[in-house]
């Protein structure tokens, strides 16, 4: 059996549902793709994008605490954050599966073929 999301320091049950969402359901899975990546996909898959979220995911897969990221480091992890975040383009089908997420309603992936 594989390691959850949640096992990896910093990451909690939140963040390993949005995981689940991007279809990253292990640590391993995590680990493999590496933060950069892992980050496009919970992007593309409706996740609104923030920075601490980004750099705590970085941090945890360094097995460093969250709040360890400063200065020259922080900067540097903020333009890749930015190219990141610039180079994700959601498609519509995603952006309403976010917006219906966050008012709690879930749409059947088979309902999507007809909106």
């Amino acid at each position: 059996m594989s390691d959850p999301v949640s096992s990896i320091r910093n990451l909690g049950p939140a963040f390993e549902q949005s995981c689940a969402r991007a279809g990253i359901h292990s640590a391993q899975e995590l680990r493999t793709l590496g933060a950069d990546a892992a980050y496009a996909r919970l992007l593309k898959a409706g996740t609104k994008p923030h920075f601490i979220g980004y750099y705590v995911l970085v941090m945890g897969l360094q097995g460093r605490p969250w709040n360890d990221c400063k200065g020259e480091e922080k900067k540097a992890l903020r333009q890749k954050f930015d190219a990141i975040k610039s180079s994700v383009n959601t498609a519509p089908e995603s952006r309403m599966i976010a917006d219906l997420d966050a008012i709690g309603v879930r749409v059947a992936p088979k309902d999507l073929k007809q909106v």
